[in-house]
């Protein structure tokens, strides 16, 4: 397989700084976007930490030893994954511990890692991951925010839910405290399949049938910075982070 990946980060309209960062490793083929947060240079550094760590781990790490036949999201490359992600969260929170100056930040982790013929993921927050296979697009990762967990157990509606001034309350965060739960899912992955990674701050721009209307509209390597730019012409409220991955053939361009 072929793998073609294209991503792009904005401040947005509002904010003064972008607290967003995102990995592109085509030698990896490991992918992440990260929305930090913690104020001043807090989410920044943290974000930035987090995908670096990301990075770093899993270039050292032995992805075929104890490599399964299945595809489990806690094979060797599932495992290793979700540690990376662990050892985010401690080295965020070990640097906020001794600088006053950054305590309490933290981050969203969202990271997609193909190997072996299969896709990975890690995630933390409220950033998210979607596939795009046969024209039907599949968010793959649950939010980790006060509004969704009021929404699965069913005191608020969706269309509650999407009015509310909350939805910006993250549960869960890497870094905030020094261990986190990282969900990690594993699949398959045939030709054709579209991964995209993407911050709240465009998530919450678009509906998931506007999101499959942007597929179809262009190219994907135009997709991010489709997405920014509408982003900002409907405000632009927050920092903006789009990462596509596309899953060719071997003859794709």
């Amino acid at each position: 397989m072929k793998i073609l990946c294209w991503g792009k980060s904005d401040t947005g309209q509002v904010r003064k700084r972008n607290e967003d960062s995102f990995l592109i490793n085509e030698e990896l083929n490991l992918f992440a976007v990260a929305d930090g947060m913690g104020g001043h240079a807090g989410g920044e550094k943290a974000s930035r930490l987090a995908v670096e760590t990301l990075e770093t781990r899993l270039g050292a790490a032995d992805l075929a030893d104890g490599e399964s036949q299945g595809v489990s999201a806690e094979d060797a490359a599932g495992r290793e994954l979700r540690e990376a992600a662990e050892a985010a969260g401690r080295a965020i929170f070990d640097l906020a511990e001794r600088d006053e100056t950054l305590a309490g930040m933290g981050t969203t982790l969202t990271a997609l890692m193909l190997y072996g013929g299969r896709a990975y993921l890690a995630h933390v927050g409220d950033s998210r991951a979607y596939l795009l296979r046969d024209n039907n697009l599949r968010q793959l990762t649950l939010d980790h925010t006060w509004i969704e967990e009021q929404v699965r157990s069913g005191f608020l509606s969706r269309d509650e839910a999407e009015q509310s001034s909350l939805k910006h309350v993250v549960t869960r965060s890497v870094g905030f405290e020094r261990d986190v739960v990282v969900d990690v899912l594993a699949m398959p992955v045939i030709a054709g399949d579209c991964f995209f990674l993407c911050s709240d701050g465009i998530s919450n721009h678009f509906a998931d049938r506007e999101f499959l209307a942007l597929f179809n509209r262009g190219f994907y390597s135009q997709l991010p910075g489709m997405l920014v730019d509408s982003g900002n012409k409907r405000g632009g409220e927050d920092n903006m982070t789009a990462v596509v991955v596309y899953v060719g053939n071997e003859l794709s361009k």
